[in-house]
């Protein structure tokens, strides 16, 4: 009987190039995300930025009810206010303007309410994360 030997074919070692782990795949789609997702909100503010200020309803409301009448130095101010808000990156803040408080989304460029020193019991603001007094 005739017996084939097992030949087997020396391997040369495989080269290879360290595969990314899952993690280092997360950490990759995960700063592409935060970096567009930056972008996106960088872009908005920028928009955002040259736009006149808006009142809402209720702020207009709050204005009519309270007879406040902005001139036109105060309403200056208060963008400018609203300018430095944003750029120390405050959502919604407190903008102080000689005795009237305004409450600002700066992030939307929008006054949420408005009421002057008479009209305010209590001085309590909550719901914001900064002010601006000018």
């Amino acid at each position: 009987m005739n017996l084939i030997a097992n030949q087997f074919v020396p391997l040369n070692p495989i080269k290879t190039q360290p595969v990314a782990g899952k993690a280092d795949k997360k950490q990759a789609v995960t700063e592409s995300v935060e970096s567009s997702f930056q972008s996106i909100l960088e872009q908005r503010a920028e928009e955002v930025k040259g736009q006149p200020l808006k009142f809402s309803k209720h702020a207009n409301e709050r204005l009519n009810s309270r007879n406040i009448q902005l001139s036109n130095s105060q309403m200056n101010r208060l963008e400018t206010g609203v300018e430095q808000a944003r750029e120390k990156k405050i959502k919604d803040s407190l903008v102080m303007v000689d005795d009237l408080a305004f409450i600002v989304n700066v992030k939307n460029n929008v006054v949420v309410t408005a009421m002057n020193q008479e009209d305010t019991k209590e001085q309590i603001f909550t719901n914001i994360d900064g002010a601006v007094i000018m």
